[in-house]
């Protein structure tokens, strides 16, 4: 290509730095336009893969779902257990900001998009199973729904208090004697479901 990328290296470039933008300013601060700008490529370059901006987004949404399915699969695999499976999603959420900010902002994303479908369910699919676990390990959860939900909440709660500053600001850490947040994940989730399997370690590049 004259623009210096491969077809499948523009769509990992354009999506890389909408991450970036996402991240530093918010999902409204960029166009195709200025992606392909920032990249030193033909305006009409990320239209060929993602036809517009909304594209962009259900593509960052449907990574960042498969990317949070891979890891909750991982720890399932590993016996990780339920709690684990939420500090998965902690972690996950911190280390991809930016997908985690699209991903639940149906406003900004194409619902219809199957891609984008099949991605949401399978990581719903693996936190439903997560509250299953809990049966293995002698501790059933008589509303398995009502049980996904609390924990769920908990823990999409406390990694947007940590992203958006207001853990720190609130000085809720410092009354955790200023816990990493793996550790504060723990200790919170814990009170509803208690220690459940080894610690899952991140994956090594």
């Amino acid at each position: 290509m004259a623009d210096g990328y491969h077809h499948g290296n523009l769509r990992a470039a354009v999506l890389a730095r909408a991450a970036e933008v996402i991240e530093q300013k918010g999902p409204y601060a960029f166009s195709l336009r200025s992606l392909a700008a920032d990249l030193g490529v033909s305006h009409t370059a990320p239209r060929y893969h993602f036809g517009s901006r909304e594209g962009v987004l259900n593509a960052l949404a449907t990574e960042g779902y498969t990317e949070l399915a891979d890891r909750l699969r991982a720890n399932r695999e590993a016996d990780g257990g339920f709690l684990e499976s939420g500090v998965e999603y902690v972690r996950f959420a911190t280390e991809f900001p930016a997908h985690f900010q699209v991903m639940f902002a149906p406003t900004l994303l194409d619902e219809n998009d199957p891609e984008l479908f099949a991605a949401r369910t399978a990581a719903f699919g693996e936190l439903s199973s997560g509250v299953e676990s809990l049966a293995q390990e002698g501790r059933p959860v008589e509303d398995a729904a009502a049980g996904l939900v609390a924990g769920w909440g908990i823990v999409h709660g406390i990694a947007t208090l940590a992203l958006t500053g207001n853990l720190d600001s609130s000085g809720v850490r410092a009354l955790l004697g200023d816990a990493d947040l793996l550790t504060i994940t723990r200790r919170s989730a814990g009170l509803l479901f208690g220690a459940s399997g080894p610690p899952t370690e991140p994956a090594q590049e």
